[in-house]
C-alpha cells in the first residue's frame, strides 16, 4: 500500500511539473518566436517581398504593430489560424489595408496582447505595412463583445484597426465566449490650423486625457 501511494504521489508530481513546465513555455515560445519574426520582418522590408521566419513556417510577416504608450512592438502574421497566433498577433485574411478599411488582428490575452487592456481612448498606435509605410492610428473605443457578434469584422467607412483578443484578461481556462476589442481610426492632422493652433489643440487634448485618468 506504501508503495502505491508513492507511485500515485510521484505520478501527481510529474504532472504538475509537466503543466507548470507547459505554463511556462508558451509565453518563452512566444518572446523567442519574436526574434526570428523581427528577423524575418527586416528582411522582408529590404527584399519588398514576404519572409517566411523559418522554412517550415506556413505564415509570415505582414504589419509591425507598435503600441505608443506602452513602447512595445509586435511583428504582425498573416493569418488568425492557431499556428500563426502561437508565435505573434494574427492579420485576419482579407482583411488588408488600404483595399479593405478595416484591418482585423487577433492575439492570445495571455502572451503578445496580454497588455491590451492597458490601451485606452485616445492613445496612438502605430501600423507598418510590408512596403515600408507607416502609419498612425488613435484609439476610439474599447469594448467587450460576445463571440457571436461579428460587426467588428466587418468593412469600416474609415480606415481602422480593430485589435480582438479573449476576455477575461486573468481567466483560467482558455476558450472563453467574450473578446476584448479595441477599436483606432487613422490619425489625420490638420494642417488647416496653423502650428501654434495645433499645439493649442493638443494641450488641451492632453488635459481632457488626464482628466478621464483621473475617474
Amino acid at each position: 500500500m506504501a508503495l502505491k501511494r508513492s507511485v500515485i504521489s510521484a505520478g501527481l508530481a510529474a504532472a504538475g511539473m509537466l503543466v507548470i513546465a507547459q505554463g511556462f513555455w508558451i509565453p518563452i515560445k512566444a518572446i523567442a518566436a519574436q526574434a526570428f519574426l523581427n528577423h524575418a520582418w527586416v528582411e522582408t522590408l529590404e527584399r519588398g517581398a514576404p519572409q517566411k521566419p523559418w522554412p517550415w513556417a506556413d505564415t509570415w510577416p505582414v504589419a509591425r504593430l507598435t503600441f505608443d504608450s506602452l513602447g512595445e512592438s509586435l511583428i504582425v502574421l498573416e493569418g488568425m489560424n492557431g499556428a500563426a497566433l502561437a508565435f505573434g498577433p494574427g492579420r485576419m485574411i482579407n482583411s488588408v489595408y488600404p483595399n479593405n478599411p478595416n484591418t482585423v488582428i487577433a492575439g492570445h490575452r495571455d502572451t503578445h496582447f496580454a497588455d491590451l487592456k492597458a490601451v485606452k481612448v485616445g492613445q496612438l498606435l502605430t501600423y507598418q505595412a510590408s512596403d515600408g509605410s507607416v502609419q498612425s492610428f488613435e484609439v476610439i473605443d474599447t469594448r467587450i463583445v460576445h463571440e457571436t457578434q461579428t460587426g467588428v469584422l466587418e468593412p469600416t467607412t474609415e480606415p481602422t484597426l480593430t485589435l480582438i483578443t479573449c476576455y477575461p484578461f486573468d481567466a483560467i481556462a482558455p476558450g472563453g465566449p467574450l473578446r476584448y476589442v479595441v477599436r483606432a481610426q487613422l490619425d489625420v492632422p490638420d494642417y488647416s490650423l496653423s502650428s501654434s493652433a495645433r499645439l493649442v489643440r493638443g494641450f488641451k487634448e492632453g488635459l481632457e486625457m488626464s482628466s478621464r485618468a483621473q475617474f
